[in-house]
């Protein structure tokens, strides 16, 4: 492949597997023109609802973007909200069918009251505890079943800490795409940061690398970075470690090589879901190309350009491969 059309054209051919976290964002938008005389807040006028794909749903989402065929998993409650998400999943052509339902729980949804593009309210409706063994273990026989027959080229895991990505969970797919060859790409969370032994790719931001390894060193730079690669290695025992670093860009190291990708500038707007972009299209170049530079160029393009929409929405392909046409070298990365 000589030429983005080419690269970006070979992503429709992909099956990628999301594992993780699903949930609602819904979006109430109104106006506000006075304080309210019950109590001192902003009275919100209502004009619409939006409901999106959050978590890994919004990972997925991103996948389908592409044109790539991405089939999602996790635990999810037997609600009201689970018939919408499905119904979104459906809209998107994401499959659906290895979701577990569980009635003891619910289907986390968060609800934002939005005014002049600015959030002023969040509610959250979640369960945070770890889901239930039966439901660990219905999670992991679809898993072990969909690969087997279906064998994608890559599985994401997305973790919000949220409870589906349990110690066990993850021990058994990585272990399940191990034996198969499949690679995996990790966004992990605080509580089982170091869980993930053995992955292919490693995506937490600066942030949670810093609390991970109890790090308080403000400057930033490669060698720094390439020392928190191989303390992360030594407890992980993965092969590539991709940091975001938020308005810096994003950091990489493959082997011996590690450099920092700057981020273009840009007119942010809402940094909601930008990681789910990063990891979801980090992972399809990857697994399309074997290349990781070139990934994480373009993963970092995407990542900003999600960054000037408002609430969490997935990346717009043309406009993506127009932008890398104009940013990226090509024969630098190939």
């Amino acid at each position: 492949m000589s030429s983005f059309d080419e690269i970006f054209g070979q992503l429709e051919k992909m099956k990628v597997a999301i594992i993780g976290d699903v949930m609602l964002d819904t979006y109430w938008w109104g106006h506000v023109e006075r304080i309210s005389p019950e109590a001192p807040v902003p009275v919100v006028a209502f004009r619409k609802k939006e409901q999106r794909l959050g978590g890994a749903g919004n990972v997925a989402l991103n996948i389908a973007a592409f044109g790539s065929r991405p089939t999602l998993f996790s635990v999810i409650g037997d609600d009201d909200d689970a018939i919408i998400l499905d119904s979104l999943l459906l809209q998107n052509n994401i499959e659906s069918k290895c979701l577990v339902k569980s009635t003891k729980r619910l289907t986390t949804n968060k609800t934002r009251i939005m005014s002049r593009n600015q959030q002023m309210l969040r509610l959250d409706s979640e369960q945070t505890e770890d889901i239930l063994p039966e439901d660990e273990a219905s999670l992991v026989n679809n898993f072990e079943t969909f690969v087997k027959n279906h064998h994608p080229d890559i599985v994401i895991f997305q973790d919000y800490n949220k409870g589906v990505l349990t110690e066990m969970v993850i021990e058994a797919i990585i272990k399940i795409c191990k034996n198969l060859n499949i690679p995996t790409a990790i966004d992990p969370k605080r509580k089982n940061f170091f869980s993930y032994k053995g992955a292919d790719i490693f995506k937490p931001n600066l942030k949670e690398v810093k609390d991970a390894l109890n790090l308080l060193a403000e400057e930033i730079n490669e060698k720094i970075l390439s020392n928190i690669h191989a303390e992360l290695m030594n407890a992980l025992h993965h092969e590539i470690s991709f940091i975001t670093l938020s308005e810096k860009g994003v950091f990489y190291q493959e082997g011996q090589q590690g450099h920092i990708i700057p981020s273009h500038i840009r007119n942010i707007s809402d940094v909601s879901g930008a990681g789910d972009t990063v990891i979801a299209v980090a992972s399809l170049i990857y697994a399309s190309t074997k290349n990781f530079k070139l990934a994480a160029e373009i993963a970092n393009i995407a990542g900003g350009l999600v960054c000037e929409e408002v609430g969490t929405v997935a990346i717009n392909k043309q406009r993506l491969m127009d932008e890398c046409k104009q940013l990226i070298n090509i024969e630098t990365v190939l």
